[in-house]
């Protein structure tokens, strides 16, 4: 789900487009599950992901970048700046309860 790169972390995801609100809902696969509230179309959920990454993670967007799955639910970002283990309290932190 998460691993180390050169200068920062990639993080695997699922992502579930058209959500009510952009949200971490888990782990579903070995990816963390996310859900975005734009559409799958013309690259808006693409960017909602990365947006969102970057609130989540407390860096600038232009730091997350989508390397893998730019049509597909299944996604790989990757994060400059920031380590495994602030990337893993960030997260932590962002979970929704229940999930």
């Amino acid at each position: 789900m998460i691993e180390a790169c050169a200068g920062g972390v990639r993080l695997h995801l699922y992502v579930q487009p058209n959500g009510k609100k952009s949200e971490i809902l888990g782990v579903h696969d070995g990816a963390l599950k996310i859900r975005v509230q734009a559409p799958p179309v013309e690259g808006q959920a693409n960017e909602a992901v990365t947006t969102f990454i970057a609130q989540v993670l407390g860096v600038p967007r232009k730091k997350v970048s989508l390397i893998r799955g730019a049509q597909s639910r299944q996604k790989t970002v990757e994060i400059d700046g920031i380590t495994l283990e602030e990337m893993r309290i960030a997260l932590e932190r962002a979970m929704v309860p229940g999930a």
